[in-house]
């Protein structure tokens, strides 16, 4: 406990720069002469604190401290105060205290050099209550139940072993042992609604990364070509790797995709600036599909 208490002593001090013991001793519930005493360890291990009365005085730290002697090196720093602002992207902004004390002990004042934010344009707060939901059941290890819309449509009523929350391909997904399949799944987060967390503990574990060469998703690729006018540029360059641009401008783009319903909104989503060269089963399924709007219209 009093490691921990000087730590936050410490803390403190390169925030406000100046604080009272009193102040001190209210925050902790001791004594002053606790406070003292902690100050005193702190300066014979070599942590500049040091102490001036009168009006205005308190309990300061040198300006320039850092923690030189920690064993991390400046990249490593670096390294984890990013990770703590990618997190805080999909956790909803609940490390900015966990940011702003690394970064007074590491003396790191270039830290906000990315920032990330996952939510989407709207419903965040919606996304949100549902993140924290779910992160709750995991770290307490109660079972959750929510219904569910799978990419057919079919809405079910799942009882899950909440494991772990997976970010890939743009989206958030949520890993667990449901109980109505008795297998293991991944569960869209966009598409879970109704959470409940029961009272219910499980005690499954998760062992090792989940995103395998085996594809637990179990879907099915295909390659799929497409021609795409000089009007699509910008998203050529954002979306594909491999290209190559024609004399007329447009671009003969080639990529790997999972196969499913979502294809043909992808697909239209370029308007009448994209055509489907290949494979010749899309390129006939997309023409269908064009009929049936198109018949809509009639």
């Amino acid at each position: 406990m009093q490691i921990n208490r000087m730590f936050e002593i410490i803390y403190i001090l390169l925030d406000k720069k100046n604080v009272t013991a009193r102040e001190l001793a209210e925050k902790f519930e001791v004594s002053s002469r606790t406070i003292y005493r902690d100050i005193e360890t702190l300066s014979s291990a070599g942590i500049p604190v040091y102490m001036t009365k009168g009006k205005g005085g308190g309990i300061s730290i040198l300006d320039e401290f850092v923690l030189n002697k920690a064993v991390l090196t400046e990249e490593e720093k670096s390294d984890i105060l990013s990770s703590l602002q990618a997190v805080g992207a999909i956790n909803f902004n609940e490390t900015d205290s966990a940011l702003q004390k690394l970064g007074s002990l590491f003396g790191e004042n270039n830290s906000d050099w990315i920032e990330v934010d996952f939510s989407s344009w709207y419903n965040s707060e919606k996304e949100s209550k549902s993140f924290n939901d779910i992160k709750s059941a995991i770290l307490s290890n109660k079972i959750m139940s929510f219904t569910y819309s799978s990419g057919k449509g079919e809405r079910t009523t799942r009882e899950v072993e909440p494991l772990k929350l997976c970010f890939k391909g743009m989206a958030r997904y949520l890993y667990a042992y449901c109980t109505l399949r008795q297998d293991f799944r991944f569960f869209k987060l966009s598409r879970i609604k109704d959470i409940v967390v029961t009272d219910k503990h499980f005690h499954r574990k998760v062992m090792g990364p989940i995103f395998k060469a085996d594809n637990m998703f179990n879907e099915q690729y295909i390659t799929l070509k497409l021609k795409l006018s000089p009007h699509m540029a910008f998203r050529v360059y954002d979306e594909f790797d491999k290209y190559t641009k024609e004399v007329d401008g447009s671009f003969i783009t080639e990529t790997i995709y999972p196969m499913g319903e979502w294809l043909f909104p992808y697909i239209a989503s370029f308007g009448s600036h994209c055509e489907v060269l290949e494979p010749f089963d899309i390129r006939n399924s997309i023409k269908e599909e064009i009929q049936k709007m198109l018949n809509n219209y009639l």
